[in-house]
């Protein structure tokens, strides 16, 4: 597995992307879906900001806390868990969640509640990256992820790079339908 900064680089650069793409894209263009059960490109936007900051980001911190929301160190990850991480990225095919009130992201207000989402997700990324250089993972204990089994502080942190990674498939897809 890559070195805490070496995520941290990914990442950033991943962000930068996005943050060229917004810029590229006015608000109907952020708001403008395909069908009902399509995201839009806000949407996924939202999604990739609220999943870091109110899941992997969290989780990544209760591990290191040793807190009520862990399960033991030894717990594991399932078989596509061990997979997903062996390989350092999600398969390079199109997951599809059916649309519902608690998965669905909201669309955005503006381009600026999407770059400032972002940033807020870089600036823990940092936090969270100057604590796992300075605490050993082997000390945290696990949060289980509901597809990928118990993941500790460490892989909590590297799934970030791989989801942002991953969802460029979903963006170059969702700009294709823009040219329509």
């Amino acid at each position: 597995m890559r070195n805490t900064s070496e995520v941290l680089q990914s990442f950033e650069s991943s962000v930068e992307r996005y943050v060229a793409e917004l810029n590229a894209l006015n608000i109907e263009d952020l708001l403008r879906k395909e069908n009902d059960e399509e995201w839009s490109i806000g949407q996924m936007y939202m999604h990739l900001i609220q999943s870091a900051l109110f899941m992997h980001l969290p989780n990544s911190e209760h591990c290191l806390a040793n807190n009520e929301n862990t399960v033991h160190a030894d717990a594991e990850k399932t078989e596509l868990g061990k997979t997903l991480f062996e390989a350092g990225q999600f398969p390079p095919i199109r997951v599809k969640v059916p649309a519902s009130p608690q998965y669905t992201p909201l669309p955005p207000e503006s381009k600026a509640q999407l770059v400032e989402g972002l940033q807020q997700v870089v600036e823990r990324m940092r936090r969270v990256a100057s604590i796992l250089e300075e605490v050993p993972v082997s000390t945290s204990r696990k949060v289980s992820h509901p597809r990928f089994g118990a993941l500790d502080a460490k892989e909590w942190f590297v799934l970030i790079d791989m989801h942002y990674r991953h969802h460029f498939l979903q963006l170059d897809r969702l700009k294709l339908n823009l040219e329509k």
